[in-house]
């Protein structure tokens, strides 16, 4: 494994752009190659089975394609696929899910009370919950699916009052009240954190899981010695199934529209 080798980042489609648009922020000088299983997505609607599937394809793309570390940039396949790359590729190459490096984080924090919102698949595998536990037994943890929220935010439905409305209406679940943190389980939903932090009126802490996966990326690379510190090469896109339109939407998740490429990967 070389320093200038890429990271590896998936997703079920378009959300983990905010994720390597935090990795870049983080590292500059890494070059990442990012593939979007649009042929598949949305994985909150898939079983277990089929993202376990995808997710090993996926991993064995990227790896084709040389990279040093790979990142899972997505909640259900990381509750999902996480320890099963994790396993499969031990002593190979290190494997990031977007669920663990949170839950340590939240291991380290005085928060008496966590909420948890995300797609079915990572709420139904109550996975934040499992780790967590194991870690800070005495942790009180809530979690509620919000499967709204990635169709409206792909839609371009934020940062207005239809948001603002359907997010007052999933918050407001009794479930919810008292809580002094809130895990944004799915990396779309770093899109609506305006509204979210106006529900809670800015008094609750809100964590943004991009940002401690990309922090947890770069020690990674330090830990094993694989941090580049050169001149970065271009990040590549590739996609299952291209669309204009998803292309168009890239702007939106990564800050700046970035020029896809379709690669079809073959299930046997």
């Amino acid at each position: 494994m070389k320093k200038n080798q890429p990271i590896g980042i998936f997703d079920s489609g378009i959300g983990g752009l905010t994720v390597a648009r935090a990795i870049s922020e983080v590292l500059p000088n890494e070059q990442f190659i990012y593939f979007g299983d649009t042929e598949h997505m949305p994985y909150g609607g898939r079983s277990a089975e089929h993202i376990l599937m995808y997710s090993i394809k996926i991993a064995e793309f990227l790896i084709e394609r040389g990279a040093k570390i790979l990142v899972i940039a997505c909640n259900s396949a990381s509750a999902v696929a996480y320890f099963h790359l994790k396993a499969l590729y031990e002593n190979k190459i290190d494997v990031i899910g977007v669920i663990k490096p949170v839950t340590d984080y939240i291991s380290t924090q005085n928060f008496k009370k966590v909420g948890i919102i995300g797609t079915k698949p990572t709420v139904q595998s109550a996975m934040y919950e499992k780790l967590l536990l194991e870690t800070k037994p005495s942790q009180k943890v809530v979690s509620m699916a919000t499967p709204l929220l990635a169709p409206m935010i792909e839609e371009g439905f934020f940062n207005n009052s239809i948001s603002q409305t359907i997010v007052n209406s999933y918050l407001s679940n009794w479930r919810f009240k008292s809580i002094d943190a809130l895990v944004l389980a799915c990396t779309h939903y770093p899109l609506i954190k305006k509204e979210i932090l106006t529900y809670y009126q800015k008094k609750i802490t809100i964590i943004d899981t991009t940002e401690i996966v990309a922090h947890a990326v770069k020690n990674s690379l330090m830990t094993n010695g694989l941090l580049f510190e050169g001149k970065r090469k271009e990040n590549l896109f590739f996609v299952s199934e291209y669309t204009e339109s998803f292309e168009k939407t890239t702007k939106t998740f990564y800050g700046t529209q970035v020029k896809i490429e379709e690669i079809s990967l073959h299930y046997d």
